[in-house]
């Protein structure tokens, strides 16, 4: 049994845009992350009430249901200490603020990029 082999991170898509999450989904993929996704905040409270865990969670802004600003609030009330990424289309001004300010520990503009992602994966292997 050798040691501290390194364990894969597991990251969480949550967006509402199916395009979006086939993207991030595979470039999750190809980094060799083992992921999931969700169309909206509500279903990623609803999977870590489940007890799944993540290392990393990509949110995006704009959601029907519950957006990524009340998600990212909520899971951070339960504990959630993981690495949440905001993912959005605006890039500044209040938006981005309001995002950040809500428990982001980063934030990127779509689209998400293999570069992107690999900045964001890099800080979460400790």
């Amino acid at each position: 049994m050798g040691g501290n082999a390194m364990v894969k991170p597991t990251a969480l898509v949550v967006d509402d845009n199916k395009l979006n999450r086939m993207i991030h989904g595979k470039l999750l993929d190809v980094l060799g992350i083992k992921n999931r996704a969700v169309e909206n905040g509500e279903e990623a409270i609803e999977v870590h009430l489940s007890g799944e865990k993540f290392d990393l969670i990509l949110m995006d802004r704009d959601m029907p249901v519950m957006n990524g600003i009340e998600a990212t609030k909520k899971l951070r009330a339960m504990g959630i200490k993981c690495m949440i990424a905001g993912i959005s289309s605006h890039s500044i001004g209040p938006e981005k603020e309001e995002f950040m300010e809500a428990g982001l520990d980063d934030y990127h503009e779509k689209p998400l990029t293999v570069a992107k992602l690999l900045s964001l994966v890099s800080k979460i292997k400790n």
